[in-house]
This record gives C-alpha cells, structure tokens and sequence, in this order.
C-alpha cells in the first residue's frame, strides 16, 4: 500500500508515517533535506530527532534523487518529505530566478520519475507539508514553493492508495 501523509508544520506527520511502518521488517527511509552540517542549529536539531526516533534496523539514504532511491530500496520505503525534496531540486538546478516554463520542465522531470517509481513499489509512504491553507506569501519565491509543492501533492497522492491528513498530532483518512 502506497500512503501520502500530508498537514501542516509540527502536526504529527512524521511520527504518523513512522508509526504506519513499524512493524515492517525492512525500511529504506528516505531524507531529500539538507545533513545536518552545523551551519543551522535548528535544522541540526530536527535531523537528530529524526535520526534517534528511527528503529536501528532502518536503513537511511539522503539523497535529493528520490526516484532512485526508491527504485533501489529493499523493502517498505518512507519518505521524508516532499517539501525538503522540492527545496534541494530549486536549490540544486538553481531554479528560484528562473522563468515558469524552465522551472516547471526541471520539476516535472524529476516528478514524473517519482511518481513512476513509487507506482511500482509494493509498501511505501510519503511525507508532504500541506499548502494553501495559511498566509499568501508576498514574495515571489514562496508563491513559487506553494504552487509548485500543491502540484507535487496531487500528482504524489494519484498514485497512492491512501492519503492521511494530520493535524494536531490527529489523523484524518481522506
């Protein structure tokens, strides 16, 4: 079963998707953010309680190549999460300037390989932070992050079987 676990910042959805695979014998956990590298005390902060919450027998990968990454896991995947994806593919391709037309080319790519590769996966789950239910941004980057993030939401729960909306540490099945 394929599963998007989606809602906003601190609600609950890591701990859910961990939670929806802990009795799984095999876990490839993927982490498309940043390492923890010293540069940002909070980011490091959040990198290690993910990393002390995993259960030992949890193979990591970081990596922003996610498709890859799934395609070569061994047993159940998670993923962890789209919004930290989509940041390091803008970042990487340095797409925050550049026009609609070669940013949308540069994330449909990557998006469509996504998709097709979690299609083909038996177990997997999939973090995302929920967009467009708060402030409008005012700068031209956060309007981009936001509609490119809500695409990449839609096209990711097409292929699931299931998406879980939390809030409040509360779990909604839609």
């Amino acid at each position: 079963m394929r599963i998007l676990v989606t809602g906003g910042v601190r609600s609950g959805k890591s701990r859910h998707a961990e939670a929806l695979l802990s009795d799984a014998r095999q876990v490839t956990y993927v982490a498309p953010g940043r390492p923890a590298d010293g540069s940002d005390p909070d980011w490091d902060a959040r990198v290690a309680g993910h990393r002390a919450r995993r259960p030992m027998h949890w193979q990591t990968v970081e990596t922003a190549d996610v498709a890859a990454a799934v395609r070569s896991a061994d047993g159940a995947v998670l993923v962890d999460c789209l919004g930290t994806w989509l940041t390091a593919v803008l970042d990487r391709n340095n797409l925050w300037d550049k026009g609609a037309r070669e940013v949308h080319y540069a994330v449909e790519a990557r998006l469509t390989a996504l998709c097709a590769a979690l299609t083909a996966r038996g177990e997997a789950v999939v973090v995302t932070n929920e967009v467009g239910l708060g402030v409008v941004p005012s700068h031209r980057s956060g309007v981009l992050f936001r509609d490119l993030l809500g695409t990449v939401n839609q096209r990711v729960a097409a292929v699931c079987d299931e998406v879980h909306l939390v809030i409040a540490g509360r779990v909604l099945k839609i």
